[in-house]
């Protein structure tokens, strides 16, 4: 089959999964999302930037400002769920306002990857960041990076028990009733997706439905983690830097919750990336390779690790955060971040599950 057909059939296929999928998931990160919301988003010009950004604004917005200052741009924002304004730049093909797409998750990305909306990034933005966090059709890179981790409540572990070093172990009897997960976001969902790619369906599903069968579930990975907290329940599923955020408000000696990075390259050790590509049809193309070349810019890194306590991904820089193990030191599986877009399949399989 022609490239050509097989990018439309992917545009297609995107464009009708991707809305269906966030209405009925959800779909957002944990983060609150303001989706939708315009800010000047609806005028493109020379002297500017329009940005679709699936990072919540509140997180964004601060550095946004300051790559404004850096580049001289201005920079015009429409914030909101990165599956729905990856759809909508589907829909909108060659007459997309958009310059930069900044998503919330790598399989977005890959997704408007496949359908041929990304214009091929310069080698030496490229080349900042390792390949296993950018785009394999050179056409998108990560800026920040965050690890699925399990978190669990010593008080209610038995004495000497250790948290589980795999998601496999999650299914077992003892587990019964001790675990929350939020099965509507969408760190959960790529999570999955993830092991969809790794295991296959039918593994995947099994597992699931085990899961289910064991746990409760929760709308947010902060809920999940002050259910550990609260001992509520023992073990969650979560990003790491929920914890760290939590550390950093309250204090390490008032969370009673820890978290427990998985060993040999489990599923539930997936290190997803947030990123951005440059609209090819955006018109917007030197503004735009600005904005990526400041988002992997020392500033805009430091600023992730301090802030959001996600992993800055460019090298040279590193996270400051206290007790966060090293990007490099994590054993996460093997995976092609931008075949996190079966979305519709990952969804499908909840549905099977029992869990959306």
């Amino acid at each position: 089959m022609p490239r050509r057909s097989v990018r439309r059939g992917t545009a297609l296929a995107l464009s009708a999964l991707l809305l269906p999928v966030l209405a009925a998931c959800g779909g957002s990160e944990d983060k609150k999302e303001t989706a939708g919301k315009d800010t000047k988003a609806d005028q493109k010009g020379s002297d500017s930037l329009v940005v679709y950004s699936g990072r919540n604004e509140e997180l964004i917005s601060p550095i946004l400002e300051k790559l404004e200052k850096a580049t001289g741009t201005k920079v015009e924002v429409r914030y909101g769920d990165s599956a729905e304004l990856g759809a909508q730049i589907l829909e909108e093909g060659k007459r997309t306002k958009a310059g930069l797409f900044f998503s919330q998750d790598a399989g977005v990305l890959g997704a408007l990857s496949a359908a041929g909306m990304l214009a091929e990034l310069p080698q030496k933005s490229l080349d900042k960041v390792d390949a296993a966090y950018r785009g394999s059709d050179r056409d998108w890179v990560g800026v920040s990076g965050r690890s699925r981790v399990i978190a669990y409540n010593p008080d209610k572990l038995g004495k000497g028990e250790k948290a589980p070093d795999s998601i496999h172990e999650l299914t077992e009897p003892k587990w019964k009733g001790k675990i929350g997960y939020a099965p509507t976001n969408a760190s959960f969902q790529a999570f999955v997706t993830g092991m969809r790619v790794l295991e296959g369906e039918d593994a995947t599903l099994k597992w699931l439905k085990g899961l289910k069968a064991n746990g409760k579930t929760y709308a947010k990975n902060g809920a999940v983690l002050d259910a550990v907290d609260s001992g509520e329940v023992s073990l969650g599923l979560i990003n790491h830097y929920y914890w760290y955020e939590k550390v950093a408000e309250l204090g390490e000696d008032k969370v009673n919750a820890k978290i427990h990075f998985l060993p040999g390259g489990d599923p539930g050790a997936l290190i997803n990336a947030a990123g951005v590509g440059i609209l090819k049809d955006g018109g917007q193309g030197e503004a735009a390779q600005k904005a990526v070349d400041y988002l992997l810019s020392a500033e805009a890194q430091n600023y992730f690790a301090q802030e959001t306590k996600e992993y800055p991904l460019a090298a040279g820089v590193t996270n400051t955060v206290k007790g966060l193990p090293a990007l490099d030191s994590l054993d996460a599986p093997k995976i092609d971040l931008g075949k996190l877009e079966s979305l519709q399949e990952t969804l499908t399989l909840l549905q099977k599950a029992g869990m959306v």
